[in-house]
């Protein structure tokens, strides 16, 4: 039987499970919500400040010694870059490769390259945009 007299005053001998418990709750919620804003405020970041160039092939033609390649070009303007692009033969071995530069204000280019190749090219492929 538990008397008033006979129970140990709350607090005062150090804390009870429950409290140590919701402390390491409150921790790691800290902890959880610190790296979650960091994480947003990385994509945030990356997305306001990072400038882009970006293409695709529209179309393309083939010819013994050349490839002529419509490319569409998407970049922020002023923003200069170049887009690297390569051919393949049939049997897959690489015919060219070579990059091509946009520069100027304009944010969009339409523009007709010409890749030239050492034998007949059977694709033409973006490999990539970079800044710069």
């Amino acid at each position: 039987m538990s008397t008033a007299s006979t129970r140990l005053p709350e607090g005062r001998y150090g804390r009870s499970s429950d409290e140590r418990a919701d402390r390491k709750l409150r921790v790691a919620a800290v902890v959880l919500g610190t790296l979650l804003l960091a994480l947003v405020g990385y994509f945030a970041y990356d997305k306001v400040f990072e400038t882009r160039i970006s293409a695709q092939v529209i179309t393309f033609v083939a010819s013994d010694n050349a490839v002529k390649v419509h490319l569409e070009v998407h970049k922020d303007s002023g923003t200069d870059g170049y887009c690297t692009l390569r051919s393949q033969a049939a049997d897959g071995s690489e015919v060219g490769r070579a990059d091509f530069r946009f520069t100027g204000s304009a944010t969009r280019i339409d523009q007709v390259v010409t890749l030239r190749t050492t034998a007949k090219g059977s694709t033409a492929e973006l490999l990539g945009c970079h800044t710069g």
